[in-house]
């Protein structure tokens, strides 16, 4: 069977405000809610297909209490005729749409039509297939007997308050809130499987767009919930604003289940939200931690390059030179490439601090950012340590050739002195 799509208030307020048919809160002893139906002249003026929507939608209003205990209809016809309210009985009870537990009709209150409502009723009573009970009532004192008269409006000598406008006020608020509360979690869904879904981009400017159009949308939906709950907040003020204005005031049935629902949707806003916030935070962290990487990656390309630019022109320097002058001017030129290697080995270390730093933090990849450290602070390593095992070759070169061109000049010095020397004859 095709499930037909539920009635809201504000679908038929027309049909409503007719109030032919009332649900004002009243219930009977065993807690069955009453349905009303006050003196209504053109009754049989209705068209059968509004009256259906009508009790539909009264019969269909959910309640935390009632469950399937069925309805009591309560049918005043005191200023009716028999034939008329003959015609009244058939069409409420030919097709209601729910349980039903009694049938209190207040009958005629003309002598002359009572008496004939009293013969109708023994002559068609067969016309009533129905397996409860039809009481018919003489008088508002007989239905005291029945229903309790603080479950009874005062046009019936209850006591019991209603107000059509503010029940119509608070039934559409409160549909219109638990659509917004369905609607936010739908939305909230719709959007976390959006997120789940969302491929990591490789590269910073994606990333930072995407973690940028994901913040612009998770704030709208915030200032949503918000919203909705300020509706929730702002309804269920109205609803208990009898209570403010007199604090002894007693709610009955359906404002208790007014104020319960209202209550209910605002806990299940707040759930729904929370759930969401944390599903967020992780899916940010998420992302967060992409554009830390994605930031680490390209950091790690230019630096590394640095390093391997610096590596290769320190590859190129001899460890020993052909005599004191070039000796010295390769180590010359070593102290320049090991000043102008700083700002490269600065960068890398940092890097390699950030990435410590990332790691500490539980980043998600771990197993991408710490064979990138290892590389650098190896790099690093082996470019200090070689520069400096160079130097010291290129002292101890300096060292040898000084030695050697002492000698030479001792040499020289020795065959100056052995050449001035006379010769013997």
């Amino acid at each position: 069977m095709q499930q037909q799509n539920p009635l809201y208030a504000d679908e038929i307020t027309e049909q409503l405000a007719k109030q032919f048919a009332i649900r004002s809160g009243g219930r009977g002893a065993d807690g069955c809610p009453i349905i009303t139906f006050p003196e209504y002249p053109d009754f049989t003026d209705i068209p059968e297909e509004e009256l259906q929507t009508v009790v539909t939608y009264l019969t269909s209003i959910p309640s935390l209490q009632d469950g399937d205990i069925g309805f009591i209809l309560l049918i005043d016809r005191r200023q009716d005729k028999w034939f008329s309210v003959k015609a009244s009985l058939l069409r409420i009870t030919g097709s209601f749409p729910g349980n039903l537990q009694l049938i209190l009709v207040l009958r005629p209150s003309g002598i002359f039509q009572r008496a004939i409502f009293d013969i109708g009723l023994k002559l068609n009573r067969d016309d009533f297939k129905l397996k409860v009970p039809i009481i018919m009532l003489n008088s508002v004192t007989e239905l005291h007997s029945y229903i309790d008269k603080t479950q009874l409006t005062q046009e019936l000598g209850g006591t019991l308050e209603y107000s059509h406008s503010q029940w119509f006020c608070h039934r559409t608020g409160i549909e219109s809130f638990a659509v917004t509360v369905k609607e936010t979690a739908q939305m909230l869904q719709t959007f976390g499987t959006e997120l789940a879904e969302t491929e990591l981009p490789n590269d910073v400017t994606t990333t930072l767009g995407l973690l940028t159009m994901h913040t612009e949308k998770r704030n709208s939906m915030k200032d949503d919930i918000n919203n909705a709950r300020s509706h929730g907040s702002s309804l269920l003020a109205r609803i208990q604003e009898p209570l403010i204005i007199n604090p002894e005031h007693k709610f009955n049935t359906d404002e208790l289940d007014n104020q319960t629902t209202v209550d209910r949707l605002l806990i299940q806003l707040n759930e729904t939200e929370v759930a969401f916030d944390e599903f967020w935070n992780k899916h940010q962290l998420k992302l967060k931690q992409c554009l830390q990487l994605r930031h680490f990656e390209h950091d790690f390309r230019e630096v590394k390059t640095a390093l391997d630019i610096v590596t290769e022109r320190h590859s190129t320097f001899t460890d020993m030179g052909s005599s004191c002058s070039h000796v010295g001017h390769i180590v010359r030129d070593l102290y320049k490439l090991e000043e102008k290697s700083q700002e490269a080995l600065e960068k890398a270390e940092a890097l390699a601090a950030r990435g410590d730093q990332l790691i500490e933090d539980n980043h998600y990849a771990v197993d991408s950012i710490l064979p990138k450290c290892i590389d650098l602070r190896a790099v690093c390593d082996n470019l200090v340590n070689g520069i400096k095992a160079k130097k010291e070759l290129l002292n101890q070169s300096m060292e040898l050739h000084k030695r050697l061109e002492q000698a030479m000049h001792w040499c020289d010095s020795g065959i100056y002195l052995l050449a001035s020397q006379p010769v013997d004859k």
